[in-house]
């Protein structure tokens, strides 16, 4: 077997990843708001042996409520139900700095690592969607720069508080009268720009220490963060230059900083159509793009280009004169992603919605079981990737044979796991459990 081993997480989303999914005639659109439906997906996914699965977030909703409605349940409420039915899987949820509290998201994410024993990931993210600010009484949604000048101030802000019992406060001397030792239960005292928060957490430190830290921006400011903070990178890329490139640079940029590059998991998302014959996975992948609704693929093309391009013809060339480069969106790295599809594949606007109905700017390789295994095996001995988000086109087809048909031969080859190794999350990756900052300071 192989010393260097994949790590592949179930990124769930409701229905699949291709936004037309729940449309198709083997979904069934009403099990995105059963728990028994994500409970069962999970549990394929533990005997399957992934790393995790990951839920993304947003505290606005964007799309169309008559064309397609993305549900989004609080994750970390639905994780603790799936913990509750499961035993090893990692539980990874999104909850963002710009709209939550540290305090109350230390204690959630603390709860569910102490509830799964040692299972929960935070994906950092600084939300982007401006439709959020209406949502929390804000006039004005803050600018890319502040919100991660914010997210700075909050990650510290909740490892304080998540260190701030020692591993061994907890003493439970009954014949003392001990409950905790109160010299090793510190109070973070901290007072910066943004937040005051007088501490210490309200429950002991959890299983992991501090449950996995994971961010997904790939603009400048959202490289220097993860270089600082994260422990792994959800990031989107259409080529294996563009992931090798942007994997070099995290790693280089860690470096700089005084951080391990071992210590730092670079997860592409991948949304594969899988059939026996290039033929058929092809036809899987019109097949859903029949479903797509323009109108409201064009709407999301708006929102992270910054034009409405409504009305052009969508088989004509891709109205590039039009695209504003000194615009806000401009600095998005999916903004970056999109227009190198356009340069590079001098794609049509119809082609371009269609790639992006797929998976939201991710990867969307087509072909049979061995050239799927054969494309993730190429990016991750290339050190382009460390593993992979799998975003399932559509469920349950696009789950199940994604497990049945290429795990299979990723394993044969001895690129992933038969048995877990471990019981946390952090063990699955790899990471190693991080010493409380307050026993550093008096070791």
């Amino acid at each position: 077997m192989s010393e260097r081993q994949l790590s592949l997480n179930l990124f769930i989303y409701p229905n699949g990843h291709h936004e037309a999914a729940w449309r198709h005639p083997q979904s069934v659109p009403e099990s995105s708001m059963d728990i028994g439906y994500y409970q069962q997906l999970a549990l394929r996914a533990e005997r399957e042996k992934l790393d995790a699965i990951f839920f993304a977030d947003s505290p606005s909703l964007a799309e169309s409520g008559r064309e397609g409605l993305r549900i989004r349940f609080e994750p970390v409420t639905w994780l603790a139900a799936i913990a509750a039915v499961t035993q090893r899987i990692g539980l990874i949820a999104t909850a963002s700095t710009t709209y939550s509290e540290p305090y109350n998201l230390a204690r959630s994410f603390s709860a569910l690592d102490h509830l799964s024993k040692g299972r929960a990931g935070w994906n950092i993210v600084t939300t982007s969607m401006a439709a959020a600010a209406a949502n929390f009484g804000l006039d004005a949604h803050p600018s890319a720069h502040d919100r991660y000048a914010q997210a700075e101030e909050f990650v510290q802000v909740v490892g304080d508080l998540w260190d701030s019992w020692e591993d061994d406060a907890l003493v439970l001397d009954k014949s003392a009268g001990v409950f905790a030792d109160s010299g090793k239960v510190h109070a973070i005292n901290h007072v910066g720009a943004y937040y005051k928060v007088k501490g210490p957490l309200n429950s002991p430190r959890s299983p992991q220490g501090r449950p996995v830290q994971v961010q997904a921006g790939s603009s400048e400011d959202g490289r220097d963060f993860a270089a600082r903070h994260a422990e792994a990178i959800f990031t989107a890329h259409q080529t294996l230059q563009s992931a090798t490139e942007f994997a070099n640079n995290i790693r280089a940029r860690a470096k700089a900083v005084g951080r391990d590059p071992r210590q730092l998991k670079i997860l592409p998302g991948i949304s594969p159509y899988i059939a026996s014959t290039e033929a058929e996975a092809q036809r899987k992948f019109d097949e859903l793009n029949e479903l797509v609704l323009p109108h409201v693929s064009l709407g999301q093309l708006r929102r992270m280009l910054g034009v409405d391009l409504t009305g052009h013809d969508l088989d004509a060339p891709f109205p590039r004169h039009l695209i504003d480069f000194s615009g806000t969106e401009s600095q998005s790295s999916r903004f970056k992603l999109i227009i190198d599809i356009v340069d590079r594949e001098n794609a049509t606007l119809r082609q371009l919605i269609n790639r992006l109905a797929g998976a939201r700017g991710h990867w969307v390789p087509v072909g049979t079981p061995v050239q799927i295994a054969d494309l993730i095996e190429q990016w991750f001995r290339s050190g382009a990737a460390d593993g992979f988000n799998v975003m399932p086109p559509a469920f349950p087809d696009g789950f199940e044979v994604f497990l049945d048909e290429v795990l299979p031969i990723l394993r044969k080859r001895g690129l992933f796991r038969t048995e877990y190794a471990g019981s946390t999350l952090r063990e699955h990756y790899g990471l190693t459990r991080p010493e409380s900052r307050y026993a550093l300071k008096t070791a």
